[in-house]
């Protein structure tokens, strides 16, 4: 356990940078007073809930209701009714597919909008449509009355010139491949996600419409470098 204190197809130029993937906690957007990590809170509120319950159960057949058979039914019932609803509201964390290497270039290389996208998508969220839903909407990439695209994995990969390059992994049910390749959509992943990144797409299965979006750290001073997208013709993912 780790207790720290602290659509629009249209997008707003004025919604960018770190702040709308900042770590939420219970909250839908941005910084949270706390977060909880290691463990699901909706999973320690229904244990507890149970068990007070069950305790209470207990001593009231077998003490005739003395003692603090009372309270345990007063306060074990809502509290494990306080557990269901988290655990109907809550969010697992997501995986992470790395190498020590990688994890190592992850450490030395990587943004500050990377390790806050990590640590908020790695714990469990609640209340929230999806892992990073306020950046989802603000990129433009959920249809009107549809789901939300859902994170599925993140992957920490070494480049061959040495940078890190940082996936996140989409599900997209229902928003088309073609809305993610977009060229006015991905300068818009450059500067939401930026600085010290360039931004590509990538088609990771047309079968269960699975695709990336994938940040790579570059030298600055080094030439500039054209964004790609890769992957098959989007027909594929919007049929």
């Amino acid at each position: 356990m780790n207790l720290t204190m602290k659509v629009s197809n249209d997008f707003d130029d004025d919604e960018t940078g770190p702040s709308q993937v900042a770590a939420g906690g219970i909250n839908v957007s941005g910084e949270a007073p706390f977060e909880i990590r290691g463990f699901s809170l909706g999973n320690a509120f229904l244990i507890a809930g149970v068990a007070i319950t069950t305790a209470s159960f207990t001593e009231y057949f077998t003490n005739g209701g003395a003692g603090l058979s009372g309270l345990g039914f007063v306060y074990g019932i809502p509290v494990a009714l306080i557990g269901l609803a988290l655990k109907y509201a809550e969010l697992d964390p997501v995986g992470v597919s790395s190498t020590p290497e990688a994890s190592k270039l992850f450490e030395e290389k990587a943004t500050e909008t990377m390790k806050k996208i990590k640590k908020d998508v790695t714990r469990h969220r609640y209340g929230d449509e999806a892992h990073l839903d306020s950046t989802i909407k603000t990129l433009g990439l959920v249809l009107p009355q549809s789901d939300y695209p859902q994170l599925v994995g993140l992957k920490e990969e070494i480049e061959e010139n040495g940078e890190l390059s940082f996936s996140m992994i989409f599900s997209s049910k229902e928003t088309p491949f073609r809305m993610w390749v977009d060229p006015a959509r991905i300068k818009k992943y450059d500067s939401f996600f930026g600085p010290g990144i360039k931004s590509s797409v990538v088609k990771v299965s047309s079968e269960e419409r699975l695709v990336a979006i994938k940040l790579t750290t570059f030298d600055p001073n080094a030439a500039t470098e054209k964004t790609e997208v890769n992957g098959v013709k989007d027909e594929e993912l919007s049929k």
